[in-house]
């Protein structure tokens, strides 16, 4: 059995897909989980509650924690190394694999144009902080036999589904479709990598049933040469045949935005990802696998299509 802890976002329902190609049993667990595919067991379970994570785990031979919480900094430093805690004590216990969905808020800001499993882990964000701090959790459980684990991380990713949260979604995809002016975060003359969901859901799956992967950190397979901002909203555009006009939201118009709008709030802490080139690369993981991601043209077709047309 293999186990999807936060099932109900994007990439737990894009792996609860792909994961019966790994093995004949798929547990889903969450607070209200409901099943992908028909053979799905799903485990009502709290990630705060470690006896609830226990038997949530079960007698899971791989368990992949790929949950999402509300995206507040206090929110992040309060109940995500609860959950890690509780996430390695069940899988020790059980002894069960785990594999943790990352992203790449840790990262040193002025490595972000050629990001890989190398770069310098220096925080500059309250929720930099805390993805760094419980992924040294992980890896410190690693370290000691603990636990048998990985790390997957992705970059900012984009495909099918409408209700993502992602920047890509709802500031140029959703004001697209509305008719309103694409939106972009600082300045939109950078590169920006988003990883593909498939992509990213297929190379977790494949990381979890290597066991040679272990004990690693593993950048996501991301198609490579991202396009600039403007380039993202042309693409966006020319699929609605909308106009790729371009806003640009500045840190001042961020800054009184997130007055009444919560996630640009948020965002205000975050947006050095928009003031340089934000590139991710995962040659690791293509290499190795011999994988080649989904290509940004091909896949930003795909996404309009299955949307908004």
């Amino acid at each position: 059995m293999q186990t999807i802890l936060g099932a109900g976002g994007v990439i737990g329902t894009e792996l609860a897909r792909i994961l019966p190609e790994f093995t004949d049993r798929v547990r889903l667990v969450g607070r209200n989980p409901k099943a992908v595919e028909a053979e799905n067991e799903v485990f009502p379970a709290d990630l705060l509650d470690g006896d609830a994570v226990r038997r949530a785990v079960g007698k899971s031979e791989v368990v992949y924690l790929v949950a999402g919480l509300p995206y507040k900094a206090r929110v992040w430093a309060e109940q995500w190394p609860k959950i890690m805690q509780n996430v390695i004590g069940a899988c020790s216990r059980a002894e069960s694999r785990l594999v943790f969905f990352d992203n790449v808020y840790m990262y040193d800001r002025d490595f972000m144009q050629a990001m890989d499993e190398n770069t310098p882990v220096r925080p500059c964000s309250r929720k930099g902080e805390v993805r760094a701090r419980i992924a040294d959790m992980l890896m410190q459980a690693i370290g000691t036999g603990e636990v048998a684990g990985l790390i997957a991380r992705s970059a900012d990713f984009y495909g099918p589904g409408r209700q993502q949260s992602s920047m890509l979604t709802q500031l140029v995809c959703e004001r697209l479709a509305a008719g309103k002016r694409a939106q972009w975060l600082l300045s939109a003359d950078y590169r920006h990598s988003f990883t593909h969901t498939s992509d990213a859901a297929r190379g977790t799956a494949m990381l979890g049933n290597s066991e040679a992967a272990y004990g690693e950190t593993w950048h996501l397979p991301t198609a490579p040469a991202p396009p600039t901002g403007n380039e993202w909203v042309a693409a966006v555009a020319a699929r609605m045949n909308q106009s790729a006009d371009v806003r640009i939201v500045s840190k001042s118009m961020l800054a009184l935005a997130g007055l009444v709008v919560p996630l640009l709030r948020e965002l205000k802490e975050m947006a050095y990802q928009y003031d340089r080139d934000y590139v991710f690369l995962s040659d690791k993981f293509e290499q190795r696998f011999d994988f080649r991601p989904t290509p940004y043209e091909q896949a930003t077709r795909a996404m309009v299509e299955a949307d908004y047309l």
